[in-house]
């Protein structure tokens, strides 16, 4: 019971709708220098390339909590305009878990005559392959229940991302579309009794809109951004509104800012006898560290609302490296996405 009222919690706190949780969870990894986990056009964006490491843990007061691990690097192909990289991630909720692997393409269109000039417009092919499981030992029911199993049950899924981005000196601006093909989700339907009337959903897909521009050309800098996302099954929308300053010291950068995510679409619920209705809206201070190659970042996250599974948020720490040519401004701007 316990399990299942963490998957519940879950799926509510981060208003995704069960049919849409295939795939890595957009959280707030993104902002720690780390675009290309959420738009497959950052692969290779620059000179060289990027390794990140992250890990997600939530309500460390509870027990078997929800979390997630990811790793991803990519680079730019040497004397091309091509770049390549992967994703591996592991997802548990509850009784739910996937663990999935990403390969992606991408190539890079300058649209400037003087190299210094950040002008590119790319785009990004990036298939995926996904594990899928769900334990069902642990179910029990004095009358036995023929939708249930009561195995441990896996499916395998194949599906393709897209994405565009342009990059415009201290500007930028992306597009993802996540499960581009409809694809059956089977996982519900396996072993069960009743398999040819049970409901099979095939369109995972989502969309995702990012903005931003980078203020300033001294040792402090600002860096607005928005990041929208729309579920195509369930038309659930959320934004993200981001503030991001930059300061530059004797041994690197620091950095920090803060995230506020709200979703378009409530929930509701009944409290002492009369309806209400929550829409999720969490906070996310979050801090970093550049040194040499070097990138060291934390996130921490909290739910504002009546409805919660616990008083705690939710921790995030990301690592980095970043690796190729010497670590000089190519072009002439302040886009540590493309200058590493």
């Amino acid at each position: 019971m316990k399990r299942i009222l963490l998957s519940l919690a879950a799926l509510f706190s981060f208003a995704f709708h069960a049919h849409s949780q295939e795939g890595i969870p957009v959280y707030f990894d993104y902002l720690m220098d780390n675009y290309y986990l959420v738009h497959p056009s950052m692969a290779g964006i620059g000179e060289g390339g990027k390794i990140r490491l992250t890990a997600r843990q939530q309500w460390f007061s509870v027990d078997e909590a929800p979390n997630m691990q990811t790793i991803n690097a990519h680079m730019r192909l040497p004397d091309s305009r091509s770049g390549i990289g992967f994703v591996l991630f592991n997802d548990a909720n509850g009784y739910h878990s996937q663990t999935g692997f990403k390969a992606t393409y991408a190539h890079h269109l300058p649209l400037a005559s003087d190299f210094r000039i950040l002008n590119q417009l790319s785009f990004a092919l990036s298939p995926t392959v996904l594990q899928s499981r769900l334990d069902e030992t642990e179910f029990r029911s004095v009358v036995p229940d023929p939708i249930v199993t009561g195995a441990n049950i896996s499916a395998t899924y194949f599906n393709i991302d897209l994405g565009m981005s342009y990059s415009y000196m201290d500007f930028y601006a992306h597009a993802s579309i996540l499960n581009l093909l409809n694809s059956e989700r089977e996982l519900y339907r396996i072993g069960r009794a009743d398999d040819p009337n049970l409901p099979l959903f095939d369109n995972l897909r989502r969309y995702l809109f990012s903005v931003g521009y980078i203020f300033g050309k001294s040792s402090f800098r600002i860096e607005p951004s928005v990041l929208f996302q729309l579920t195509d099954f369930t038309q659930e929308k959320t934004i993200d509104l981001n503030a991001k300053v930059y300061k530059d010291v004797a041994f690197g950068t620091v950095w920090g800012g803060l995230s506020y995510r709200r979703s378009f679409d409530g929930a509701q619920f009944v409290s002492n006898g009369s309806f209400g209705e929550q829409r999720l809206q969490l906070f996310t201070p979050f801090v970093g560290l550049n040194v040499n190659r070097f990138m060291f970042a934390y996130n921490y996250s909290y739910q504002s609302g009546d409805i919660r599974l616990d008083n705690g948020g939710f921790h995030q720490i990301t690592l980095g490296y970043d690796f190729g040519p010497k670590r000089e401004n190519r072009y002439d701007c302040y886009c540590p996405a493309a200058n590493y």
